[in-house]
């Protein structure tokens, strides 16, 4: 049976190309060098969606908060994995959120899974891989929107860990190897999406190996 994996972020999920501004091809974006890795017997969904937030719904930009989004992928997939990947751009400085306010948006998203497979699905629960955001660099292109999100993105990393722990799920800290780009210092660079995919790769099958 093909094991099913849903990425569920942000723009650095979709593969947002810092230089161009469009999407990374399928031979650069991290989620698809995943499938790539893993090979015959999975599938990897790409469900990215820049400026997508795990609090509150941006202006202007529809309902993209996590939670309203999620629910149709778990309607239509069997899932073996969720990656979380999301909190960057709730550390805008129009939402004035704390580390504290944005690692609960990340606690009510888990929180509503196991609801929906507890209450809604006969399907069984995947397992949760939660990822922090990267560290944020305040660059001249996003320096009114990101101001302070340098400092709080630290706090979120640690705010995100434990969140993960007490949903024993597992926790991958972006802050630890993925660098942004200098460019907007935001994004990811696309040798930033190859050292991302070999490092979930070593996850997803470790954890099958564990079975």
């Amino acid at each position: 049976m093909t094991k099913n994996i849903l990425c569920f972020g942000d723009s650095n999920t979709w593969g947002l190309n810092p230089v161009t501004g469009k999407r990374f091809y399928e031979n650069t974006r991290w989620t698809s060098l995943l499938n790539k890795n893993l090979g015959c017997g999975f599938n990897v969904i790409e469900a990215g969606q820049p400026n997508r937030t795990l609090v509150h719904n941006p202006p202007f930009d529809g309902v993209l908060n996590g939670v309203s989004y999620l629910k149709p992928y778990l309607d239509k997939h069997e899932l073996a994995f969720i990656i979380i990947a999301l909190g960057t751009n709730d550390l805008k400085k129009r939402f004035n959120l704390t580390p504290s306010l944005i690692a609960g948006g990340l606690n009510d998203l888990i929180n509503s899974i196991h609801i929906y497979y507890q209450q809604g699905s006969t399907l069984k629960s995947p397992k949760i891989i939660i990822a922090s955001p990267p560290k944020i660099r305040i660059t001249e292109q996003y320096s009114r929107i990101y101001e302070g999100a340098d400092i709080k993105a630290t706090e979120l990393s640690s705010a995100f860990k434990s969140i993960a722990a007490t949903h024993k799920c597992t926790f991958i800290d972006f802050t630890t190897f993925i660098n942004v780009t200098a460019g907007d210092g935001i994004h990811f660079e696309s040798n930033q999406h190859l050292t991302l995919s070999a490092k979930i790769t070593k996850f997803i099958q470790n954890s099958f190996n564990n079975f």
